[in-house]
């Protein structure tokens, strides 16, 4: 088979041609073929004549940004990254080096910041966090506890309970009052009261 003459990317004489086809996104190198080229077309898109280089472990061939020769890019495709600005986990899908604002290094805790070479917990910020959870567990448990004195309260003051409703009522507001003086400051080493059992 007569193999094809190009001028100015365009074939001269008609015939067969070896192109190699890399991807439109990425520019990776993906596979080898040959194509009839009739007089006056150029070859596919996205193919090229001369030769990829050779495969190198951790590299991925790919064309250059300018379309002009082969290069090796950094192959981290499949590996995970942390953003140093927000914590959040990424996934590298394209070849090349590791995006910016980037670490292979996960943060540890939700608290931590980078200092440029590594996380750093942020005490304070961690510390603020668990005092203020503790502080809607307080809350709701204070809450809860109202909850519970309020019918006992209305059997009580209308001469109403049984001696089990006054225990009752008197088990709740005792565990209302040391709900009120758990430090939360102490978190996250809290003893909590034990709820009575109803």
């Amino acid at each position: 088979m007569q193999t094809a003459v190009l001028e100015y990317g365009y074939a001269v004489v008609a015939g067969d041609i070896v192109v190699f086809n890399y991807d439109t996104q990425t520019r990776e190198y993906l596979s080898q073929s040959t194509e009839y080229l009739p007089v006056g077309v150029s070859i596919p898109a996205n193919a090229c004549t001369d030769k990829p280089l050779t495969a190198k472990s951790g590299y991925v061939v790919c064309r250059n940004s300018k379309l002009t020769g082969w290069e090796y890019l950094a192959d981290h495709r499949g590996e995970t990254v942390w953003n140093v600005k927000t914590g959040v986990a990424q996934e590298i899908t394209v070849p090349g080096d590791y995006p910016a604002d980037t670490t292979i290094y996960p943060p540890t805790t939700p608290y931590d910041k980078w200092n440029g070479e590594r996380w750093v917990t942020d005490e304070v910020a961690q510390k603020a966090a668990v005092v203020a959870a503790a502080n809607s567990t307080k809350a709701a448990l204070i809450k809860n506890a109202s909850e519970q004195i309020e019918p006992l309260q209305d059997a009580v003051d209308l001469n109403m309970a049984t001696d089990e409703e006054k225990n009752l009522f008197n088990e709740w507001r005792k565990y209302r009052v040391l709900l009120t003086r758990v430090d939360t400051n102490s978190a996250p080493v809290i003893v909590w009261p034990i709820e009575p059992s109803s």
